[in-house]
């Protein structure tokens, strides 16, 4: 299946998220967001060592892309998200995760289906 989204991977590409892009937080999520020009959903993701050994933070990530990955026509194009997992995130259920990832993408305006709008 062909992916419909970029990875962000630049480290300056996430600093201006941090510091420039919406927020939005839960116990085990923190989503920032902001706008981009180039008509596609980029996502990054960032899983400190604090939660873990390589394995615990990967499964972590796929988690989240996974998540992603299902809810990605659900959610607006053009925008850049960067999720953060939080320490709490390696001890809930997989349902738990996509539940708080929702929540927040809707907090954030990136939820395509609001306020009457057709998918």
């Amino acid at each position: 299946m062909k992916r419909c989204w970029i990875s962000i991977k630049d480290n300056r590409e996430f600093r201006r998220l941090y510091s420039r892009g919406k927020s939005a937080a839960s116990a085990t999520l923190v989503c920032y967001t902001r706008p981009n020009r180039l008509g596609v959903r980029r996502l990054g993701i960032t899983a400190s060592t604090k939660l873990g050994h390589a394995v615990v933070r990967n499964r972590v990530r796929r988690r989240i892309r996974e998540i992603y990955r299902l809810h990605q026509e659900d959610l607006r194009d053009g925008a850049d998200l960067v999720v953060v997992a939080r320490g709490l995130a390696t001890q809930v259920s997989y349902q738990r995760l996509d539940r708080d990832f929702c929540r927040l993408a809707k907090k954030l305006g990136l939820w395509r289906t609001q306020e009457g709008e057709e998918r």
